[in-house]
């Protein structure tokens, strides 16, 4: 599979159909070989956050699978001379698991967010797809003196698919710590999709998302999130300026 690096940051190549195509093999293989894997969507947030959290860093670029999501990073790979063929989103992503777990039978486990939403995310993806198996919600922590009792919960569900909702870095590190243990298929850090998907906070309209103009619907809808949008946009857009192009090593 191939894949560039933007400041440093390992990114797949990857279109929104390969990645499902993809996790659905990585599902396969964790079945069959009794191992787990770990998905990252990658966003600017993320790169620069990357930038000085080295555990973060290493996550990353050892995931089995990093997709592109946030219209930052295909201009900075354009601009780098490295192009991205598009975008591969967490929340289509999982709308795509969901969808694939309900036709094939996979167990999907839904950890994190605040207490009850998971519960109405999942309600919602089963609204969509019927037969879909929820093994199981927990809102828990990521904290360390909790692990032991999620772990239990977890491993008591047997999930073939695992989405985190700790936002990043700590769902990305939670699952990297304890997929050793837990053996998931396939784990994932979803960041807010929980929230979206349980009407929580909207999506921003289609013509903004193509644009890349997520990030303003943001700011307009909560604002409070200034200093990780000055992050994922300025901050971002001035360290790949300058890093140069072919900076992305």
């Amino acid at each position: 599979m191939h894949h560039i690096h933007i400041l440093g940051i390992r990114i797949d190549d990857v279109t929104q159909a390969e990645a499902l195509t993809h996790a659905a093999t990585l599902i396969e293989d964790g079945i069959a070989h009794g191992c787990g894997h770990q998905v990252v969507t990658v966003n600017p947030e993320f790169v620069m956050e990357a930038q000085h959290n080295l555990a973060f860093r290493e996550v990353l670029c050892a995931a089995d699978l990093a997709t592109p999501d946030g219209f930052g990073l295909l201009l900075a790979a354009r601009w780098q001379g490295t192009p991205l063929r598009g975008r591969a989103t967490g929340v289509a992503l999982v709308q795509q698991l969901a969808a694939l777990a309900a036709e094939r039978g996979y167990r999907i486990f839904l950890l994190g967010a605040a207490p009850g939403v998971a519960e109405q995310a999942a309600a919602v993806l089963q609204r969509h797809h019927p037969t879909l198996v929820i093994a199981g919600c927990f809102a828990g922590s990521p904290h360390a003196r909790y692990a032991p009792f999620i772990q239990q919960i977890i491993a008591a569900a047997q999930p073939h698919i695992l989405l985190v909702a700790y936002g990043h870095p700590a769902q990305d590190l939670w699952i990297a710590r304890h997929q050793p243990v837990l053996k998931i298929p396939l784990a994932m850090g979803v960041g807010g999709v929980f929230d979206y998907l349980a009407g929580r906070v909207p999506l921003a309209p289609r013509w903004m998302r193509q644009l890349g103009l997520e990030w303003l619907f943001r700011l307009m809808v909560q604002p409070h999130r200034w200093r990780r949008i000055i992050t994922a946009v300025p901050l971002f857009s001035w360290a790949v300026l300058r890093a140069g192009k072919r900076g992305d090593r």
